[in-house]
């Protein structure tokens, strides 16, 4: 029996970087009501996925795993519990990611090169931090053009775990973290086993950030489209 139902956000529940809408939320309500304990488990820190889900009352993973936040229903906040950081050799960063510019023909963007988050975390901007959303929107709607070098980046970058991120960049998190280390962690902490979870996500294929979860022993709904959530959460509804 399932206990704990655990979301990616961007994809899976919301639009990218878009609101919760009153359906899904919805859909977490009628969760809830049956009993289920419900966890997000995002790329972002915990602060920005809490507001984009409206503050819905929900605990959640960030970063990877690299931070972790309680809701805590007296104050309608979530509170953070666990908050891990990881050096970053910018340097050594920036001459691996100009090799690739260089190799592939991606020396002109927009902003930043490579955005550095607080985590130690990194994002590879291939059209740079700045770049118009449309452009980014337009640049690689499904993944084929950055996973034909998705390899070359896994090697270049041993230190990390590397996900296809976004439509046009490469999100990297500090070895070992990924969502199903993080969702592991968090099963032995409450003492969940995994055979009582569930993930609920749709970034599932090569260098997805839901991947390391789908390729693994715990069990996985593949949403395609976040506007059809409902119906492919029927059987736990």
């Amino acid at each position: 029996m399932k206990k704990l139902v655990a979301f990616d956000l961007d994809g899976t529940l919301t639009q990218h970087k878009t609101p919760l809408d009153e359906e899904n939320r919805a859909v977490l309500d009628a969760l809830r009501q049956k009993g289920y304990h419900l966890l997000m488990v995002g790329a972002g820190q915990c602060r920005r996925i809490f507001e984009q889900m409206g503050r819905y009352p929900i605990d959640i993973i960030g970063n990877y795993g690299l931070q972790y936040a309680e809701y805590r229903e007296k104050s309608g906040d979530i509170e953070i519990v666990r908050d891990e950081t990881f050096p970053c050799d910018r340097l050594s960063v920036e001459d691996r990611v100009n090799y690739f510019r260089k190799k592939y023909g991606f020396t002109e963007y927009a902003g930043d090169s490579v955005e550095y988050h607080p985590s130690g975390c990194v994002t590879f901007a291939i059209l740079g931090t700045k770049a118009a959303q449309a452009d980014k929107l337009a640049f690689d709607p499904d993944r084929s053009r950055r996973r034909r070098f998705y390899g070359e980046v896994v090697e270049a970058f041993p230190e990390y775990t590397v996900f296809v991120g976004g439509s046009s960049s490469f999100d990297m998190a500090p070895k070992p973290y990924d969502k199903y280390y993080a969702l592991s962690l968090y099963c032995k902490e409450h003492g969940i086993a995994h055979s009582e979870a569930v993930f609920v996500g749709d970034d599932y294929g090569p260098g997805g950030n839901d991947e390391s979860v789908f390729r693994s022993d715990i069990d996985f709904i593949c949403v395609d489209d976040y506007r059809k959530l409902k119906q492919a959460l029927r059987e736990l509804l």
